[in-house]
């Protein structure tokens, strides 16, 4: 009898060790099995063999007749366990699919060979891209610092081509789902059925069919999508690209909660391959490190396209009310732009990072306003449904046509969302295709559905949140509107400037890419602010000498590591109780980090449960692995967090 070590896949389980089952041959590492868990079938992949153990096994159930996968990924799912500490049935949801379907597993036009790629429609490179390729020659982790419009597509499929050459496979990330679409169509154009898809929200039949068509191919292969499409189970990895590498959507919000740049960085080590992180707004943090570590640092300067077109820039202030005569979310400058836009069969994009129609609902007679029962925060208006929404929680309700506390009509709505943006354009412009797109957007409604469609022209005023934001090339969009740029400038964390500055960026990258003329025009309660200025001069290295300089001084990362710990209780009282508790433990510890706290939370009360948080602070990151060692079990933490919200 042989002896295995198996991660299983399964949320059942929530040990930190693989577990150990028995079978009568040999099994080689890397083999994906079958087993049973708690008296059901699952997956697992053994990740080597066991002594033999003191305490009855578990046979394996079945071995499948598949490739191993390959040791880099086992290798990167145990540093994962390290780093990001969670339960290894979760870790292992990462590599493998839920199940493997006879069908799946008997269709044998997976290994299928594919043609050369086809290089006749790709434009030929500037000098400056020509450049940057140079660069990265050796397996090395880049920045590709350029700016929207630079062409840094051009530089990872030209990048592509040499490892495909190779006999390497690559793996290309995107932020949101809604922007695999585009990179994928341009791909294709060169690389035909040999670009794969892979994201959370194709059918758990095609997730089984693409990750078996990686796992079996013997030809390299392109894999496209969000984060999920790391863990890909390609046989060589030689190139791996994370485009818009500064989102905060790379971020894990659930168990392990890990930061894909780190762990692509990690994947890379083990696999020999490059990493590029691409972003015309790097992270600051990652910027930071890369200088500190000498690692290339290489900028794309000009637009890809020639481009004899003027993008003009346009900052209206919101606190003038006679700019405000028509509407008092779009201004004369905006709509006159519309106008001209519409008029001319092109496109105008108006962003604003809120959903729903209104964020205030107000009782002007006695001040009672609408906010969640479970939450404690404001309801959201929803104009389409005619229903009040919690944005936290699940909870909804129909809109009040009285106030509920002194019966007075005068209700009101303010502080609009993209819905209400939708109802005022189609105001005004009766005659235009408007469609709105952000995260309450059906599955058909989706951007990622619609992408051609808008690409196309066949919708004249696009209005969303920052979905629309990031990477999206369109041809015939010459207005874009930025509602409001101080949304995100004040969130009381220490990112807020930086995702502000991101954004605003980002926005501005949607026009003047070389196709036509350009036209802003910026609303802004703020037109002074430094962060808007720069944002609007394309100034990434102001911005950053001023930002990195503030998180030094208040010992923010990079200079420190930080964890945040979350205590949920029934009552306030008890939650702060249980914050100063673990305070009193971690400090009675000795390690050496700093605790900020207890606080309640941002949000202070979730689906009635109430929040407190404890902020710990490491110049050595393992002493925060230290403490996770120690906390309560009813307590949840997120080690690296994005904000401190």
């Amino acid at each position: 009898m042989y002896y295995y070590f198996i991660w299983v896949r399964s949320n059942r389980y929530h040990g930190l060790t693989p577990l150990t089952y028995s079978h009568d041959k040999k099994i080689r590492a890397g083999s994906v099995v079958e087993i049973e868990l708690q008296k059901q079938l699952v997956m697992g992949v053994v990740s080597g063999p066991a002594p033999n153990p003191k305490f009855n096994t578990k046979p394996i159930n079945k071995v499948y007749d598949l490739p191993l996968i390959h040791k880099a990924l086992i290798n990167l799912a145990d540093w994962i366990l390290q780093y990001y500490p969670a339960p290894i049935g979760i870790i292992t949801q990462s590599l493998l699919p839920a199940s493997l379907s006879s069908k799946a597993l008997s269709d044998n036009d997976m290994a299928k060979e594919h043609p050369l790629p086809d290089v006749t429609k790709l434009p030929p490179l500037t000098t400056e891209q020509k450049s940057a390729i140079q660069k990265m020659t050796s397996r090395d982790s880049y920045i590709l610092h350029g700016k929207t419009g630079s062409g840094k597509t051009r530089v990872y499929i030209e990048l592509a081509l040499k490892t495909i050459s190779k006999g390497s496979s690559v793996i290309i990330l995107t932020p949101e789902i809604s922007l695999t679409s585009q990179l994928a169509d341009n791909l294709k154009q060169v690389f035909g059925d040999r670009v794969l898809v892979m994201h959370s929200n194709i059918t758990p039949a095609n997730r089984q069919r693409l990750w078996l068509q990686c796992l079996k191919s013997e030809e390299p292969l392109i894999v496209v999508g969000a984060r999920s499409a790391l863990f890909a189970p390609l046989k060589k990895v030689g190139l791996i690209v994370l485009d818009e590498s500064h989102e905060s959507a790379y971020k894990q919000e659930q168990a392990p909660q890990y930061q894909t740049a780190r762990v692509a960085a990690y994947l890379s080590k083990l696999s020999h391959a490059s990493l590029i992180l691409g972003s015309a707004t790097p992270s600051v943090a990652e910027y930071y490190l890369a200088v500190q570590r000498q690692k290339p640092i290489i900028e794309l300067t000009k637009l890809a396209q020639k481009n004899p077109h003027q993008v003009d820039i346009k900052v209206v202030d919101k606190r003038d009310f006679s700019l405000f005569s028509k509407s008092s979310l779009l201004s004369k400058q905006l709509l006159d732009a519309m106008e001209v836009a519409f008029a001319n069969g092109e496109q105008t994009l108006l962003y604003l990072n809120r959903r729903g129609t209104a964020r205030i609902i107000i009782c002007q007679s006695c001040g009672w306003q609408a906010s969640c029962p479970h939450c404690d925060i404001p309801l959201a208006y929803h104009s389409d449904k005619h229903h009040l929404r919690c944005h936290s929680c699940v909870y909804e309700t129909n809109a009040p046509s009285s106030c509920p506390e002194c019966g007075a009509p005068e209700i009101i709505y303010k502080t609009a969302g993209t819905k209400a943006v939708v109802n005022e354009v189609e105001r005004l412009f009766p005659h235009a295709r408007v469609a709105r797109y952000d995260t309450d957007n059906s599955a058909a409604e989706s951007f990622a559905r619609n992408y051609k469609a808008v690409r196309n022209g066949e919708i004249d005023i696009l209005v969303g949140t920052q979905m629309l934001a990031k990477g999206l090339d369109l041809p015939n969009l010459s207005t874009l509107g930025v509602i409001l740029a101080d949304s995100s400038l004040y969130m009381p964390d220490f990112t807020a400037e930086e995702r502000t500055f991101q954004l605003i960026n980002q926005v501005l990258g949607r026009i003047g890419r070389g196709h036509g003329h350009g036209l802003a025009v910026i609303q802004t309660y703020h037109p002074d602010h430094p962060v808007l200025i720069d944002a609007i001069n394309s100034d990434y290295h102001k911005f950053y000498n001023r930002e990195i300089e503030a998180r030094q001084k208040y010992l923010f990362p990079p200079f420190c590591y930080i964890l945040k710990v979350t205590f949920r209780r029934a009552t306030g009282k008890s939650a702060e109780m249980a914050a100063n508790q673990a305070k009193e433990q971690i400090i009675q510890s000795k390690v050496i980090v700093r605790v900020e706290g207890p606080a309640p939370c941002f949000y202070e009360k979730v689906a009635n449960k109430h929040q407190w948080q404890l902020i710990i602070k490491a110049k050595d990151r393992s002493n925060l692995l230290k403490i996770i060692k120690i906390l309560p079990k009813n307590c949840s933490y997120d080690i690296d967090p994005l904000d401190i919200l």
